[in-house]
């Protein structure tokens, strides 16, 4: 695999969701749990969202319960947690093994891409992917969404 948009995920809602389907945009991907001291960052990360999906951005959240299991309710429960809670309307995955043996390939080519930066240590670790499917950045979980070496490196993206 040579570009994100080589992969796919399933939605939250179960329907595939391939990342070709976001080409030509950029697409900050963002292990999420509903259970984490971190989970607020939903707040920055809609915010973040809103303010440049306009201009193409996507946000993709993947929730994980590989971190202290802080995300161990089913898909229907995370999709209202989200949505009632923080009005969520960027795109979410189904539940996703983002480390180790089982994760899902994106993560293993975004570590071939960026290095071990790229490793989600914990919940809400980002990774930024450019208009044609190239990893550009990972930032950590406790870099806000909203920080400027994210917002400076999303609209560079752009």
């Amino acid at each position: 695999m040579t570009s994100a948009h080589d992969f796919s995920f399933r939605t939250i809602d179960g329907d595939p969701l391939p990342l070709a389907s976001f080409e030509g945009k950029p697409i900050l991907v963002v292990n999420t749990a509903s259970k984490c001291g971190l989970t607020p960052q939903y707040e920055g990360l809609e915010t973040l969202y809103r303010d440049y999906r306009g201009k193409g951005l996507v946000v993709l959240g993947v929730p994980c319960n590989q971190f202290a299991g802080q995300e161990p309710a089913e898909e229907s429960e995370i999709k209202s947690f989200c949505t009632l809670k923080y009005n969520v309307d960027f795109p979410m995955t189904a539940k996703t093994e983002v480390k180790d043996a089982g994760r899902h390939p994106f993560y293993a080519w975004a570590q071939e891409q960026l290095g071990e930066g790229a490793v989600p240590v914990w919940n809400f670790h980002k990774i930024l992917v450019g208009q044609k499917g190239e990893a550009i950045a990972a930032f950590g979980p406790r870099t806000d969404p909203l920080d400027p070496a994210i917002t400076e490196a999303v609209e560079k993206a752009l």
